[in-house]
């Protein structure tokens, strides 16, 4: 525990029981109902289904240090959920090569606090806020104390991944290094259907799409959509097999245990949207998608069978028909991939926060971050010019 100097009191907590549901639900994004979108990843839900299935924790290489900001009577005003990391795997911003640099010149790169959502690629605030309160103070009273927490503990980094933009540029007022990448989203324009989507793309890719996805379906495959009671554990079963097949494959091993698939479905199954395809009666592939407030996240993917564009209408199209039928304005499709600009979605900068200890590696990644950066918007804008739409 310790005291700053605005009067709050920051403690370090080892996991999600340390908060009350109840005070957690109040800050920013965490429940729905609130002033902000609601973000399903940032529920106190999501993040105890992560450790109580022991999907993070210390075995994981995720060791939960979550800070509390508090004022001097006991109340929550402020939290970051963050973790103790030995290596930076499930992340999908990449350290690597400043981890090897810094241990090849002698450096102890490991332990790190990795501010974020494991194994989730999607932004949603980082420094959380009490949805009452005036959240720039309290960005900062957090930010000091993740760089004070990172000294006693005496390690070489913080990291603030998937941050909002005005969070990261909180941060970096306080001198941490900003850094960007891109993801593709696709924005509903209002439309009400998807075939209202399709007249605003030019007519090759619009004629492209419709194949697609016929073809997708030609082996006659049916397409389902299951939430809330849906959600059984047979159901699980035949997700779960589908995930660790195409994750082992994909990873070698894969994040997330058939636990977690389980305790999510009993504490949030009205935020969750699989999308499962069928054959011959039994289901062969499936996406799981989390419902925000106002945006969909598409998370993992995975398959038994291969078919020509099952991936894409699974994934992509179906989540955008999702989003068109619920009014939702974005879908989030994860990290990556340029194959998704012909499908509609469109390229957006991501940002992130770092901290870092030793002032050699500091300069040298931050002399890096500033040619990234601009790598990153100039790619940004000719992925733009090349998106699907009629041009004018």
């Amino acid at each position: 525990m310790s005291e700053h100097e605005a009067g709050f009191v920051i403690r370090v907590l080892d996991g999600m029981a340390g908060i009350a549901a109840a005070d957690w639900a109040k800050l920013a994004g965490a429940a729905r109902g609130g002033p902000e979108p609601y973000n399903p990843f940032l529920s106190h839900a999501f993040l105890s289904a992560l450790e109580d299935s022991g999907c993070v924790g210390a075995r994981a290489g995720w060791l939960p240090h979550h800070l509390a900001l508090e004022t001097a009577a006991g109340d929550l005003i402020g939290a970051v959920p963050c973790y103790l990391k030995s290596h930076s795997q499930g992340e999908y911003v990449f350290d690597h090569g400043w981890a090897d640099a810094f241990e090849r010149a002698g450096g102890r790169y490991y332990p790190k606090l990795q501010v974020a959502i494991p194994f989730t690629p999607a932004t949603g605030p980082r420094l959380l806020a009490d949805a009452a309160l005036d959240p720039a103070p309290i960005r900062l009273a957090l930010g000091e104390g993740l760089k004070t927490l990172g000294d006693r503990l005496g390690i070489s980094s913080v990291h603030v991944t998937f941050a909002q933009e005005e969070e990261a540029l909180a941060l970096e007022s306080l001198g941490y290094l900003h850094r960007t990448d891109t993801q593709f989203h696709f924005v509903n324009e209002g439309y009400d259907t998807y075939g209202d989507f399709l007249e605003t793309l030019a007519s090759r890719k619009r004629k492209a799409l419709r194949k697609e996805r016929r073809e997708a379906l030609a082996d006659g495959i049916e397409i389902e959509w299951l939430t809330g009671p849906d959600l059984t554990e047979a159901v699980w079963d035949d997700f779960f097999r589908f995930y660790m097949d195409t994750g082992s494959r994909k990873w070698g091993r894969p994040y997330l245990n058939r636990q977690f698939f389980s305790l999510i479905g009993e504490r949030m199954a009205d935020d969750i949207m699989l999308v499962m395809a069928k054959r011959d009666g039994r289901y062969i592939a499936g996406a799981i998608n989390f419902i925000g407030g106002d945006r969909l996240f598409g998370r993992n993917w995975g398959c038994i069978e291969h078919h020509p564009y099952l991936h894409f209408e699974v994934c992509y199209h179906q989540a955008i028909d999702f989003a068109i039928e619920r009014k939702l304005a974005v879908v989030e499709a994860g990290a990556q991939g340029e194959h998704k600009l012909a499908r509609g979605y469109l390229p957006v900068t991501t940002h992130s926060a770092h901290w870092i200890a030793h002032p050699g590696l500091r300069n040298a990644v931050a002399d890096y971050l500033e040619r990234e950066r601009e790598d990153v918007a100039e790619v940004g804008e000719y992925l733009s010019e090349r998106a699907p739409f009629r041009k004018g």
